[in-house]
């Protein structure tokens, strides 16, 4: 019923078209400050890609960031769609490029969510089965453990690992400029 895992995940599931893109627009705040209505934009479409995928992270679903980087893309340049492409950690990985400010969003934005919401549209949608079966096999959480258990370990892990993440991108940036600035003589 409502045809693919992706097309229900972007319907009520995880990757609800309007509840997902406002707790991404949330976190890039935290993390970042007020996106830019460009920005604002690849928040909205970053997963589009998802509609008519089997799989959420198997060999359709990690391809998801290329449609709405396509799009994006065409209104907006080339940034904007390395940003969308970048937002998946597996698809940055697979394709060599570095996860964008968008993934770090993406990450986080779980902290806006409730177990009481988020476990029953993941549930409804066929995506729970998959993301436990994946949390499993790398041993994230045992799979006796509850839903509720495997969700809050997920929520505290996707927030140090973003934070972090932020927290690296902006020393590298501070570093760059640093270098990069002109160098004034001090006089003692």
């Amino acid at each position: 019923m409502f045809g693919s895992i992706g097309t229900r995940s972007l319907l009520f599931g995880v990757h609800q078209f309007l509840w997902h893109p406002l707790t991404v627009w949330l976190a890039w705040k935290e993390l970042y400050g007020n996106p830019s209505w460009k920005e604002t934009v690849c928040i909205a479409l970053h997963d589009m890609g998802y509609w008519g995928k089997k799989s959420m992270d198997g060999s359709d679903g990690v391809r998801h960031p290329e449609a709405g980087a396509e799009l994006v893309g065409r209104m907006f340049g080339e940034e904007y769609r390395q940003l969308v492409l970048g937002h998946s950690r597996s698809y940055a990985k697979l394709h060599g490029i570095d996860p964008s400010k968008l993934c770090w969003a993406d990450k986080l934005s779980i902290k806006y969510e409730r177990w009481w919401l988020y476990l029953p549209r993941a549930w409804a949608s066929g995506e729970l089965k998959e993301y436990r079966a994946v949390a499993d096999h790398k041993r994230f959480v045992d799979k006796n453990e509850s839903n509720r258990k495997w969700f809050e370990k997920l929520k505290e892990d996707m927030e140090r690992q973003s934070k972090e993440e932020t927290r690296k991108q902006h020393c590298i940036k501070s570093i760059k400029n640093t270098v990069g600035a002109k160098q004034v003589p001090v006089r003692l």
